[in-house]
């Protein structure tokens, strides 16, 4: 997800929503969703039927859904079944629960019948140019606002939307579109199923006028772009880059794990939000002018995120700062080594900036009662900037073959942090027990005062570096010496709270640089002054 106006987002959502690991036992592994939606009012009526297992014991089965409010929004069930047999149920403010027990690693199927007016979840609005539109919205957890689930990231599972809407609407989802059928009363049916197990958070449907562009197909995988009709030029022009894209991720990560990739204009209250196959970017991204790095990171996050899932919400980074870093990585191949450098800097101070105020590590277990608080420059900038330092720890060679390990082995799966760190351990037979530590568990980062002399005597220059932050970091620190056209660089290694190096030159430098590939996170300030005998 981009975190484009996620200002104007706090203001649409409330900012306590929690999340923990199920308690639930649920293990769902398939969703079937019949949605009924209208131009006359937004009462939406439902029919989901859900697979499910269980992993544990449970007297009663219990799924995420918002009930109807004080202000009549919300979802009122009016039926469970199971096996065609009608079973009790009860609602509280946010769940159901359904009187039947469940059996550990024993199948079940439930059949829930509802309506209501959707109080989040699902965006029923005017688009800006006035029409009317159907959008999901799902991150993080807020799916269960209009269809029953299991709204965590760490339960995954296949899902199908089987819409019926009136028949001057298009209608896109996950998956593949597998019917599409005219119904008596100027409505049709639209039938989307995907067939690779996803978090609620990346399940969507989007309903409204659309101009449809078949682009391409790369590697057999169709790629389309869905824009309101008023934005067709500007939206197939634009939104074409994603052939790309998707090209070169494929190529440095692995297999596209979806049927097809829909980039979809949409009523999102995200500058992207990355649904598994059909991503929502906002209404005027068409025009907007990063959209090259938009859609890149949006397109990421279907390997990072979507087909490989952090399992709980602390591991976000592994979402959103792997598609930070996969888009500077895309970036830096299309435009080269001095436009990544460009992007690390502006994201460096990004990172100094939010620590000044947050002393939180990246691995974030502080919030779990306000999800919307991780989107932050932890989670992206910092996580990006972990990945480029392991980058350039490991070597680009190593730093790849980690990353399609890391992909292969949880394809279609969750993974936390320390997996990430077993993988590339095992890859690089290295202990990256101290870098993982540091980098990822720690808050904040080196901050140093750096001062130098020239000694004409020695012909040499007298470094003195210290740390001024707690805790102590352990890096490779460059520094460049820099005269005329010509600079000179050298790599010091930095553990302790004062690094006294010499550094032989045969002429005083005008200038010293630290950091000159910009390849550290950290904070200097050089003086060039007194380093005491």
């Amino acid at each position: 997800m981009k975190k484009i106006f996620l200002i104007i987002a706090l203001l649409f959502i409330k900012a306590f929503l929690y999340a923990q690991l199920p308690q639930n036992g649920l293990d769902v592994k398939h969703y079937s969703f019949s949605i009924l939606l209208s131009d006359s009012n937004n009462l939406i009526k439902g029919n989901a039927v859900i697979t499910t297992n269980f992993t544990t014991n449970e007297s009663k089965v219990i799924f995420d859904l918002a009930s109807k409010n004080n202000d009549g929004k919300g979802m009122t069930v009016t039926s469970v079944r199971k096996n065609d047999r009608e079973i009790s149920f009860s609602q509280d403010s946010q769940h159901l629960i359904i009187n039947d027990a469940g059996q550990k690693s024993k199948e079940s199927i439930y059949t829930i019948s509802y309506q209501g007016i959707p109080a989040d979840g699902l965006i029923i609005a005017n688009t800006k140019y006035g029409t009317r539109s159907f959008f999901s919205d799902h991150w993080p957890n807020r799916a269960h606002n209009w269809i029953p689930c299991n709204d965590h990231l760490s339960d995954k599972a296949t899902v199908e939307f089987i819409v019926t809407a009136p028949d001057h609407y298009e209608v896109v989802s996950n998956g593949k579109k597998i019917e599409e059928t005219s119904l008596p009363h100027h409505l049709k049916l639209t039938h989307w199923k995907e067939e690779t197990p996803l978090p609620t958070k990346v399940m969507a449907i989007g309903v409204t006028d659309f101009a449809i562009n078949n682009i391409a197909d790369v590697d057999c995988v169709p790629i389309s772009s869905w824009v309101y009709p008023q934005d067709r030029d500007s939206g197939f022009l634009h939104y074409a880059i994603a052939k790309n894209i998707l090209q070169w991720y494929i190529s440095q990560i692995g297999p596209y794990a979806f049927e097809k990739l829909a980039n979809v204009q949409s009523k999102t209250i995200f500058g992207g939000m990355e649904n598994a196959s059909c991503i929502f970017y906002f209404e005027n991204s068409v025009n907007a002018k990063g959209i090259e790095s938009l859609m890149a990171h949006e397109i990421a996050h279907q390997w990072f995120g979507n087909n490989v899932t952090e399992k709980d919400w602390p591991h976000l980074w592994l979402s959103e700062g792997f598609a930070t870093y996969m888009t500077d990585l895309y970036l830096e191949n299309q435009h080269g080594v001095d436009s990544l450098k460009s992007i690390l800097r502006e994201q460096r101070v990004d990172v100094i900036h939010f620590s000044k105020t947050h002393q939180v590590s990246v691995v974030d277990t502080t919030e779990s009662k306000r999800l919307m608080n991780l989107l932050n420059a932890n989670s992206y900038q910092k996580g990006g900037w972990v990945l480029h330092m392991l980058r350039r720890k490991l070597g680009d060679s190593l730093f790849w073959k980690g990353i399609r390990t890391y992909y292969k082995t949880y394809y279609s799966s969750n993974a936390t942090t320390s997996d990430l760190e077993k993988v590339f351990e095992k890859v690089s037979h290295q202990n990256l027990q101290t870098f993982f530590k540091q980098w990822l568990y720690t808050p904040g980062q080196p901050m140093m005062n750096v001062e130098w002399k020239y000694d004409k005597s020695q012909k040499a220059i007298l470094l003195k570096i210290e740390q001024t932050q707690t805790p102590l970091f352990e890096f490779p620190l460059q520094i460049g010496f820099v005269k005329g056209n010509q600079t000179v660089i050298k790599t010091f290694e930095i553990k302790d709270k004062i690094t006294e190096k010499v550094v032989l030159l045969d002429n005083e430098p005008e200038k010293i640089i630290v950091d000159p590939n910009v390849d550290l996170l950290m904070e200097a300030r050089v003086k060039k002054t007194g380093i005491p005998k």
